[in-house]
């Protein structure tokens, strides 16, 4: 059991006798002790998004999940294939399961948590940080600074990012999957 205050993109929870991923969840602060947390909910069996308001002091029930960590390998037609990365097997992953980000921010050799219910796959977690090079990007201003202005980059998987007016073409960054915010460039 959690607090309602404590849900999170992502989070499997059960409500109603059925189980949902938190697609969003939005604390929303009114006077008098009224707050309450806003939350868009997706059915793992329909898919149906239901938009639930729940008491910040509700207690919501989590199903108990295994997690295993899993190597993204390529994508297959519409699914995404993972490597165990102690037996060396090989899974398909939907990308409804993947979620819709996971082609943002995936190229290849990532490890992902898969989160089982029964041997069979309900949610993947993206690494907090991925390492993604800038494939097109604004040219470099000369004594532009990266206090006040930024630019548009597209990275190698497609995902277009706000960076610092000194990042150029080539350079590989690091990209936060929960906000897809550009981080810092990467250590070489």
């Amino acid at each position: 059991m959690i607090k309602a205050v404590d849900l999170r993109k992502g989070k499997l929870i059960s409500h109603e006798n059925a189980l949902y991923t938190v697609h969003t969840a939005t604390h929303v602060a009114k006077g008098n002790k009224r707050s309450y947390i806003q939350a868009k909910l997706k059915s793992l069996k329909t898919g149906a998004v239901l938009d639930v308001r729940f008491s910040v002091d509700d207690r919501i029930e989590t199903p108990y999940l295994e997690t295993k960590p899993y190597e993204y390998l390529y994508r297959d037609g519409s699914d995404f294939v993972l490597m165990d990365q102690a037996t060396y097997d090989q899974i398909h992953i939907s990308r409804d399961a993947m979620g819709e980000e996971a082609s943002l921010y995936l190229k290849g050799n990532e490890v992902v948590l898969c989160s089982f219910i029964e041997g069979e796959v309900v949610s993947v977690e993206l690494p907090n940080v991925v390492e993604l090079q800038v494939s097109d990007a604004p040219p470099v201003v000369k004594g532009a600074t990266a206090t006040n202005q930024s630019k548009e980059a597209l990275l190698e998987t497609g995902l277009r990012v706000k960076v610092p007016p000194f990042i150029d073409i080539g350079e590989v960054l690091r990209i936060d999957t929960r906000t897809g915010e550009y981080v810092e460039r990467a250590k070489s």
